[in-house]
């Protein structure tokens, strides 16, 4: 197989189609599991291709590519969830305030086993 073949079948982002398929399977998973799941595109950067984060109710998210606006617009009309751009409308707040949370909970274990 040579290099442009390779190429080729990985399309413009590098990707193959089962990576995407990982990808999306993951958030269809993650928001059947949790309700309240809004979605948040993140445009892409010159290191990070076009990301969508699902956030459950509680603040509680995950990240995953995806192909584009179209398509995170597509998929996230398909699974029935709200959809936003990070660029217009900012995180929420209960994103935030769950970081917060889980680094005092780090923070906490860390000196637990320091102690032990």
């Amino acid at each position: 197989m040579g290099l442009f073949e390779r190429l080729r079948r990985r399309g413009r982002s590098g990707r193959t189609r089962s990576e995407r398929d990982q990808d999306t399977e993951h958030l269809r998973q993650w928001a059947a599991e949790r309700h309240g799941v809004e979605g948040f595109l993140e445009p892409p950067t010159q290191v990070t291709e076009t990301t969508i984060v699902f956030v459950a109710h509680d603040g509680e998210w995950t990240r995953r590519r995806i192909g584009g606006r179209d398509a995170a617009i597509r998929f996230t009309h398909r699974l029935g969830i709200p959809f936003y751009e990070v660029n217009k409308v900012g995180y929420p707040q209960r994103m935030r305030d769950y970081q917060r949370r889980q680094r005092v909970l780090r923070r906490r274990e860390y000196r637990r086993r320091l102690e032990e």
